[in-house]
């Protein structure tokens, strides 16, 4: 299965038991479509809990706004709640991904792509720095 979408929250990786860890994160896919007999567009918001086992140190990429496709398969968990209902759970447990769009930065500009700085604050084209 493959899914596209953007990352709600900063990976978490984190370790389970002795050698293995896994990564976190949560992804939301807008989608949208029109009713029958409506001129107008539904738009929804899905979110869906993603698991990753194979490289931890991926997390440091997976940071809130990157937009990521993902290949893998959907689990489900059940359990019951503290009032004794039954409750579920789905998540996308990952076998593969890409990241599409990387989150941008704090100040605006894309987090794997770097802006070059303005060495000569001088609008003159003869003065020149060499």
């Amino acid at each position: 299965m493959e899914i596209t979408g953007r990352i709600t929250k900063d990976a978490l990786a984190r370790k389970v038991g002795n050698e293995k860890q896994v990564v976190n994160f949560s992804i939301a896919i807008n989608d949208s479509y029109k009713p029958k007999g409506s001129t107008e567009y539904k738009h929804i918001t899905t979110f869906l809990d993603c698991s990753y086992w194979l490289n931890a140190k991926l997390a440091e990429w997976l940071k809130k706004g990157a937009l990521v496709q993902l290949f893998g398969r959907v689990g489900l968990s059940t359990y019951i709640g503290h009032d004794g209902t039954a409750m579920g759970s789905l998540t996308f447990h990952i076998n593969s991904l890409k990241i599409l769009a990387f989150a941008k930065k704090e100040d605006g500009s894309a987090g794997a792509v770097s802006t070059p700085k303005k060495q000569n604050s001088s609008d003159d084209p003869d003065d020149l720095p060499f």
